[in-house]
């Protein structure tokens, strides 16, 4: 049981290891278009969509992220040979 429990483990820290990178990269893009806009508010259309593009970017981190502790607690390519050795250490 104890690669069962590394596999959530490895899951839960990714998973928050990529949130967190996205979340402070997502808060960085956006404190610097609110400043681009408060120094030139005639370029706000461009800089509102250039951030938009930025932030769909960013956020991709994290769905990769997901896919990648799905991967690991779902579809993991180890599964069966961690349980054919538990089954060879039982007997």
């Amino acid at each position: 049981m104890e690669f069962f429990t590394m596999c959530v483990l490895a899951a839960g820290i990714g998973m928050a290891l990529g949130t967190l990178g996205t979340g402070i990269g997502q808060g960085l893009a956006v404190k610097s278009a609110v400043e681009g806009t408060s120094r030139n508010p005639g370029a706000s259309g461009k800089i509102l969509t250039t951030m938009m593009i930025g932030l769909a970017m960013i956020e991709s981190l994290a769905i990769y992220a997901l896919v990648v502790c799905l991967i690991i607690l779902f579809a993991n390519p180890y599964k069966d040979i961690a349980l054919e050795l538990a089954k060879s250490v039982a007997k």
